[in-house]
This record gives structure tokens, sequence and C-alpha cells, in this order.
């Protein structure tokens, strides 16, 4: 039997900050292991967002009337916080997305456009689709070349690996901070490092880190970071772009449309300054205000704090998931976040799922939108439970329990 880690959070006490975890007629009592994919929203996120649709509805950048500027400084505002919760520079690198996915797609759409053929863009063979498809579109499109960084059989990046990848025609290393399998944690300063050494751009793809851990966007020095708000105990719908000043203002807009221009005319166009020039039209304006208060939320509690209590818990985890005959968990074992891909014998990821699902506790089962991942790996599909600061370890018991009922189902017994 595992033994029990310190406790350094109430995780308890914190899940009582979040509706989703009160039973009531629509919702069994649910151990919520899906976190990797969306995490819940605490009370403070919803009341803020019905708070600003109740109170302080209206357009911003518009109206100058009271409700359209006291929308306009709460937007704004908001924006403050998502430079000062990365430490950037200045509120003017944060752009405002639907989520990652868009902002690595607006990064290869606008900063791509200055690719020429024969140009190499690096990304590593863990990523997500979201940091592959835009790259290989781009490529195609302007005549450059993919490179594909492998990954080591512990599941982790070499740096010696990358330095005999970079050339002078590396333009671009794209790289997740956490892997959303693997749980790999990368070494994303010394990547950014030996990028620009190279003459190289860098884009962190952070939808991972930034719920789990502190994030520092100057000391990591890259030139981009794209996470999504959801992933973050923040809305759907919302994502961040960071990038350097002196880049952004090089980049052509993304779309077109109202709020990105100084001025049109049938016979010349001028465009907005950053961060407007890149956010056309109206932006998710109740789902930014939401993400402000899902900052604070993280910031109270602490993202050390975090990071020390989910590193515990994930060890708890690591140890326990041991006493499952036949289980082959993927990634590093000796440092990881708290995401945990595993397989159970030959039973499909799917049937695990649906097992775990009667005994109340919500896993996801698939590819994880990392295919060239899986093929590495040399299966198609992984059970995977990823850990958020609500968990503890009734949770990881929980789910010891649920998987031995897997195997007595599947008769491996």
């Amino acid at each position: 039997m595992a033994t029990t880690t310190v406790r350094t959070i109430d995780a308890k006490a914190i899940r009582e900050l979040f509706p989703f975890f009160t039973p009531h007629e629509e919702m069994r009592s649910l151990i919520y292991l899906d976190n990797g994919a969306t995490t819940q929203k605490p009370r403070a996120v919803i009341e803020r967002m019905v708070d600003f649709y109740s109170y302080h509805n209206a357009n911003v950048h518009r109206g100058a009337y009271g409700v359209g500027a006291k929308a306009s400084e709460m937007f704004e505002n908001a924006r403050e916080r998502i430079a000062q919760f990365l430490n950037a520079k200045e509120s003017a690198e944060i752009i405002i997305t639907k989520g990652t996915t868009e902002s690595i797609n607006l990064v290869a759409s606008t900063w791509g456009e200055s690719l020429q053929p024969g140009d190499e863009i690096i990304i590593s063979e863990m990523e997500h689709h979201a940091n592959i498809l835009p790259w290989m579109q781009l490529v195609e499109r302007k005549g450059a070349k993919l490179i594909v960084w492998k990954i080591t059989d512990e599941g982790k990046l070499d740096l010696q690996e990358l330095q005999s990848l970079l050339t002078d025609k590396t333009r671009m290393v794209a790289v997740m901070h956490i892997s959303n399998v693997l749980a790999t944690v990368n070494p994303v300063k010394e990547i950014c490092a030996l990028a620009h050494k190279a003459g190289a751009k860098t884009l962190i793809d952070a939808a991972q880190s930034v719920a789990h851990m502190p994030v520092d966007v100057q000391d990591i020095d890259c030139d981009f970071f794209a996470f999504s708000g959801h992933k973050l105990y923040g809305p759907t719908g919302v994502g961040v772009l960071y990038g350097k000043r002196e880049i952004l203002e090089t980049l052509p807009p993304y779309q077109r449309g109202g709020g990105m221009i100084k001025r049109v005319a049938w016979d010349q166009v001028s465009w907005a300054g950053i961060p407007s020039r890149l956010e056309a039209g109206t932006p998710p304006i109740a789902e930014v205000v939401g993400l402000h208060a899902a900052l604070d939320f993280v910031d109270e509690i602490g993202r050390d704090k975090i990071e020390a209590y989910e590193w515990e818990l994930t060890q708890y985890a690591l140890e326990r998931l041991q006493e499952i005959p036949g289980l082959k968990l993927y990634g590093p074992v000796d440092y990881r976040a708290g995401l945990l891909a595993f397989n159970v014998g030959d039973v499909h990821p799917h049937d695990i799922q649906t097992v775990l699902d009667t005994e109340d506790i919500a896993i996801r089962a698939g590819n994880h939108c990392a295919h060239p991942l899986g093929d590495r790996l040399g299966t198609p599909a992984t059970a995977r439970a990823s850990l958020a600061v609500y968990n503890d370890e009734a949770h990881i018991d929980a789910l010891i329990k649920g998987l031995h009922k897997v195997r007595e189902v599947f008769q491996l017994d």
C-alpha cells in the first residue's frame, strides 16, 4: 500500500468552490480525472461572467457611454492581469484568441508569411495536432521543410539532438511545454536559448502547463507562448498568444474587420497597432473577464503550492499504479507532470473508460490528438487520467479500485 503524501492543499475544501462537484439531480457525484482535456470552473469564474452579462454587457472599444466604457475597462484590466500572470513586459504583448489552437494558427498565418523555400521549422515528435497541422500546411504552401525532433525511449527530448537539427535554415522551433500524453516537462528555457543561438524564433505550446506551475515568459525568453483558458479553470472559447513586441509589430493582420484598423478608404487601408491589429471583430469579452477571475483563483491558492501538491499527488499515483498487473505507463517516471497515460493488458482504452464510468470516474481514452506520437509508442490509443488541484489521494484510490474492476470484467486475473 502506498504511503500518504504530505498534505499541502486541502483539495476537498477547494472542490467546495466548484458547483460541478455539488451533486444535483442532473449530475451524480463524480471523480473527475480528465483535466488535461478541460478543467472545471470555480464559482468565482461563473459569477464574474454572470455579473458581466447581467450588469456590464456592452461591446468593447466602441461605445463611449458608461456601460461601454466599463466593459472596455474590464476587458483591458484582464489583459493587464494576463500580462502580469505571464510576467510579460507589457499588456500590448497579449493577444486574445479562441485558444491555443488559434494562437498557433495565428503565428503560422502571419509570421509564417516571411518563410522562403528551403526554410525549416522544427517541431517535436510528441506534439499535439494543434502544433503540427498549422506548420504542415505552412511549409507545404511556402515550399519549406518540417523537421521532426524525435523523442527518446524514455519519452524525453534530447537537447544534443536539437543542436544537430538546428541549421542556418531553421526559422522556428515550436514545442509543447508539457506533453498531453507523456507528461514530459520539456526544458523550454534551454530549448529557446539553443534556437536563438541558431537565429531561429521559438513558440511554446503551454496548454498543459499554465494551470500547474509558475511560468515566466521573460525568463523562458520565448518569442511566442500560447495557452487556453478552459484548461486553466477558465471559460472555453478564449485563449492567449503572448509575443514579444518587436516581433508582433512586424506581423500582418491575421483577420480583417472591425477594431483592427486606423482608417479605411477605397484606395488605402492603414492598420491599428498591437494588440488591436491582431484582434479583428468583437472579442470573447465575457470569457476574457472570466479568465481574469480564473487567474485570480489560481494565484490565491499559489502556483508554487499547486505545483508542489500536484507533484506529491502524482508520486502517490505512480506508486499505486504499480499495483495493477499488466499496466503499461507511458512517459518518464523520474520527473513528470500529473498526466497518466496507460494501457491495461489488451483491453481497449475505450473499454477501460466505460468500466471506470460505471464507478463514477471520468478519464479520457483515445489518441489525445497526437497520432504521430501514438505511432512512435506503438499504440493507437491510451487511457489517460489527468490531475488538478481539486483531486486528492481518495480519487487515486478510487482509480486503482476501478482498474482492478477492469481486470475482473475482462478476466485478466
